[in-house]
């Protein structure tokens, strides 16, 4: 997979902006909020069909204007695909590939394979468990369209029981028959997607501890672990032991919502015991994991986009980074920074070709 063209039209803060990207290696320079974090949220957007950074579409129109238009040219295996999407106030989302509009965007998830790493991706160790799921989830469902619909059906089954809990609080009144419709359908969606997960993380934590070794030179032991209450009973029995409890709360405890992915160092929580390096190179090895994972799984080499990567890491663990992009194990890759120099220094050390658009 390889963008060569992104043209941006009232996209954040560009009124109209035209790039070509021919090289391996494409570094986005400047100075703070001159747009660099924007250009690669706009081949993000091209991805997935959202932003990465503010889900709030119409925040996502430059200021002044009533919509935005994102096009971007691919060469997949020797193909050109052209994905357009663009917003106007008051509309519908339109999100096209070749021409043809999609009914539901959730249809193009996987078309235009993308990993990114951010400063945002903290949000991973800090919130709580819904980011780490959506991270799961989003890596499985590159390569698992099936997946994806079963997730999306399972959490509009937990919304409709969680209201009818709500519903029977309120009136006073119970009927069991009505939620058992809900739970086994929930016990079968859950079951799968539960499966799907644990076998994910089986083949993915080897992948991770991999990357990480790499970054940190194998100085310190870090893990990742897959919570779930579904390891200790199938979900039909969970749901069934804690109805009482769910009646009392009016929402639903038990289930593959309440995942979750365990980041440890050194046997402790990351979030309470890792410095902002480990940190960093945790989530660096995290988002390199989920590259290699889909570069086995998708048609084609997935996009990478580095968005200020460098600040907060020692220059032990910048060398590392270099010797892992030098081993040719990446396709094409965006890279932003704010210290030209310090970009400059570390490309120079990768023998691919780069290119630097100034902003």
């Amino acid at each position: 997979m390889h963008l060569s063209r992104l043209s941006l039209l009232n996209y954040k803060n560009f009124e109209s902006r035209d790039f070509q990207f021919d090289a391996k290696i494409n570094c986005l320079v400047g100075a703070n909020g001159v747009g660099k974090t924007n250009v690669l949220d706009a081949v993000y957007h091209l991805a997935f069909g959202k932003s990465y950074f503010n889900p709030i579409t119409t925040q996502n129109i430059r200021h002044g204007a009533d919509f935005f238009v994102i096009e971007g040219s691919f060469d997949k295996e020797g193909e050109t695909e052209q994905v357009v999407c663009s917003f106007q106030r008051g509309s519908k989302k339109v999100l096209k590939r070749n021409g043809k509009v999609y009914e539901r965007l959730s249809e193009h998830i996987g078309a235009v394979p993308l990993v990114i790493v951010s400063p945002a991706d903290r949000d991973l160790i800090v919130e709580g468990s819904e980011t780490r799921r959506k991270f799961m989830d989003g890596v499985i469902s590159q390569a698992d369209r099936a997946y994806l619909q079963d997730v999306l059906d399972y959490h509009k089954l937990l919304a409709q029981r969680n209201a009818l809990l709500k519903f029977f609080a309120a009136n006073h009144r119970f009927d069991p028959s009505t939620l058992e419709v809900y739970d086994l359908q929930m016990a079968e969606l859950g079951s799968r997607i539960y499966s799907r997960r644990k076998s994910f993380m089986a083949e993915f934590q080897p992948i991770f501890a991999a990357q990480y070794r790499a970054i940190s030179g194998g100085e310190e032991p870090v893990s990742l672990g897959y919570e779930s209450q579904l390891h200790q009973a199938p979900l039909e029995e969970l749901l069934r032991g804690h109805l009482d409890r769910d009646r009392l709360l009016q929402y639903t405890t038990q289930g593959i919502h309440k995942d979750d992915l365990l980041m440890q160092i050194e046997d402790h929580p990351i979030k309470k015991f890792g410095s902002q390096g480990q940190q960093k190179s945790f989530l660096i090895a995290l988002k390199f994991a989920q590259f290699q994972f889909m570069k086995a799984q998708v048609a084609g080499m997935p996009l990478l986009l580095l968005d200020d990567i460098f600040d907060k890491l020692d220059e032990q663990r910048v060398a590392h980074i270099v010797n892992l992009v030098n081993q040719d194990l990446f396709g094409q890759i965006f890279i932003s920074d704010t210290h030209a120099d310090r970009t400059e220094a570390v490309v120079k050390k990768i023998h691919q070709s780069y290119e630097f658009i100034p902003l």
